[in-house]
C-alpha cells in the first residue's frame, strides 16, 4: 500500500497531464521525477522558465537550495515565487512503501519517560490532600469541634479572673459580674438585631449595673426591684424611637433583663455572706464539674442525642457523665467545706449540673431561632461570653436556694 499523496486529490484533475506532453525536464535535470506513470502537476507563471534557469541565473533546484521537490508531487519552485510559500519548508519524507503504520514518521516515546509511565493503581493522585501543609486545612481540633487548648486557656484566664478578687476584695468581684452582665446584655441585643429586633442597650447595661449593687447592698428583696426598674427603663427609653415595632422590642428587652442581669445577680447575692467566697466557689466548680463531664463522656461514649432538634452534640450519655462529675464533686466540696452529709452535697451536684444543662439547652434554643452558632466571638475557643454564661446563669439561683436550705445563712 503506497503513501497517500496530500497534494493530488486537492486540486483540479486539469492540472494532472503527462510530462512528456508539457516538456518537463528530463531525467538528468536538477528535479527529481515522479514514478514512472504517475503525472506532473505545473503551474503557469510569469517568470517561470519551464526546465531551464529562472530569472536570476539558477536553475528552480538551485534557488530552492539545492535538489529536491516538495513531497509527493515532483514540482520545483521558485524562491520568491508568492504561491508556493512553503517551498524553503524541510520537506517531511514519505512514509515507506507499504507501511500500515501512518504514525511511523512520528517520534517514538521513551519507555524511561516519567510522563509515559502508566500510574500505580491503588496510589493517591497528587492533589489537594498532597498538598504541603501551608495549602493544606487546618487539623481538627476536638471532637466536639471546638478549639480545645484556646478554650483550656481561656477558661483560665475567667477562672483566675473571677476567683482572685473573690477572695482578696469581694466587691472588686461584684465589679466583676456587673461587667460580665453588660458584655451579655450587649451580645444578647447584637444577636436579636439580626433578626430584626432592636431592644435597647442603654437601659439594659445601666440594669445590670444597678441589679448587682442593689444585690450585694439589699438582698433578694432589691434584686427582684432592680429587675423591675430595669424593663420600666427600656419600655420608656424604647418609647422615644416611636410605636413601630414597640410590642416585639418590648418583649425582647424584658427577656433579656430577666434572662441576664436578674438571673446574674444571684452571684452578687452568693457572695454577700461572710462565708460567700466559698458559696460561690462550690457553685462555679459545681458548673465546670458538669461542663466537663459531659464533654468527656458525651465525646467518647455519646451514642444516643438528647434533643437533635435543639443542640445535636447533646447525648444522654454526656447528661449521664455531667450529673456524675457534678454529683461527686458536690459531695466532696459540701462535706469538706460547710460539714454537711455527703448526699446532701450530691443532691447539690445534680440538682446545679441539670440547671445547667437547661441553661445551655434554652440559649441554644435561642440560637437556633436566630440562625446564628455563637453569640460573638470574644472569647477564643468558647465563641461569646454568653457562650460561658448560658450555663452558670441558670445554676446561680439553684445553688442560691439549696445553700440557703443546706447551709442556712447565720447573723
Amino acid at each position: 500500500m503506497s503513501a497517500v499523496d496530500p497534494h493530488s486529490s486537492a486540486e483540479p484533475h486539469g492540472w494532472e497531464r503527462p510530462a512528456h506532453s508539457r516538456g518537463v525536464p528530463p531525467a538528468d535535470s536538477d528535479a527529481v521525477p515522479r514514478e514512472v506513470g504517475a503525472g506532473v502537476r505545473h503551474r503557469e507563471t510569469p517568470g517561470y522558465d519551464h526546465g531551464g534557469p529562472s530569472q536570476h541565473g539558477r536553475s528552480p533546484a538551485e534557488s530552492m537550495g539545492g535538489p529536491g521537490r516538495i513531497p509527493g508531487n515532483g514540482h520545483q519552485a521558485p524562491v520568491d515565487d508568492r504561491d508556493y510559500p512553503t517551498a524553503r519548508q524541510t520537506p517531511v519524507p514519505d512514509a515507506p512503501v507499504g507501511s500500515e503504520h501512518p504514525t511511523a514518521q512520528l517520534q517514538p516515546v521513551r519507555d524511561d519517560d516519567p510522563a509515559a509511565q502508566p500510574r500505580p493503581r491503588g496510589r493517591r493522585r497528587a492533589g489537594r490532600r498532597r498538598a504541603t501543609g501551608a495549602a493544606a486545612g487546618p487539623p481538627s481540633s476536638g471532637k466536639a469541634g471546638r478549639n480545645l487548648p484556646a478554650a483550656i486557656g481561656v477558661g483560665v484566664g475567667l477562672g483566675a479572673l473571677i476567683l482572685v478578687p473573690l477572695f482578696l476584695y469581694p466587691f472588686a468581684f461584684v465589679v466583676v459580674v456587673a461587667g460580665a452582665l453588660v458584655v451579655g446584655c450587649w451580645e444578647m441585643t447584637r444577636a436579636v438585631g439580626r433578626a430584626g429586633v432592636h431592644p435597647p442597650l442603654v437601659p439594659l447595661a445601666a440594669g445590670s449595673v444597678l441589679v448587682s449593687g442593689l444585690a450585694w447592698f439589699a438582698g433578694p428583696d432589691a434584686l427582684t426591684l432592680g429587675l423591675a426598674v430595669t424593663v420600666l427603663g427600656t419600655l420608656v427609653w424604647r418609647l422615644g424611637d416611636g410605636l413601630a415595632g414597640f410590642r416585639r422590642d418590648a418583649l425582647a428587652a424584658t427577656l433579656i433583663a430577666v434572662y441576664v442581669p436578674f438571673l446574674g445577680g444571684f452571684a452578687a447575692l452568693l457572695a454577700a455572706p461572710e462565708d460567700g467566697a466559698l458559696r460561690v466557689l462550690v457553685t462555679l466548680t459545681a458548673v465546670v464539674l458538669s461542663d466537663t463531664g459531659g464533654y468527656a463522656a458525651g465525646a467518647n461514649f455519646g451514642r444516643h442525642p438528647m434533643a437533635p432538634t435543639i443542640s445535636p452534640k447533646k447525648s444522654w450519655e454526656g447528661l449521664a457523665g455531667s450529673l456524675g462529675a457534678a454529683a461527686l464533686g458536690g459531695a466532696l466540696l459540701i462535706w469538706l467545706l460547710f460539714d454537711v452529709a455527703p448526699w446532701w452535697g450530691a443532691l447539690f451536684g445534680v440538682a446545679v449540673s441539670a440547671a445547667a444543662v437547661l441553661g445551655d439547652l434554652a440559649e441554644s434554643m435561642i440560637k437556633r431561632d436566630l440562625g446564628v452558632k455563637d453569640m460573638s466571638n470574644l472569647l477564643p475557643g468558647h465563641g461569646g461570653l454568653m457562650d460561658r454564661l448560658d450555663s452558670v446563669l441558670f445554676a446561680l439561683p439553684t445553688a442560691y436556694l439549696l445553700l440557703a436550705l443546706f447551709v442556712p445563712v447565720t447573723g
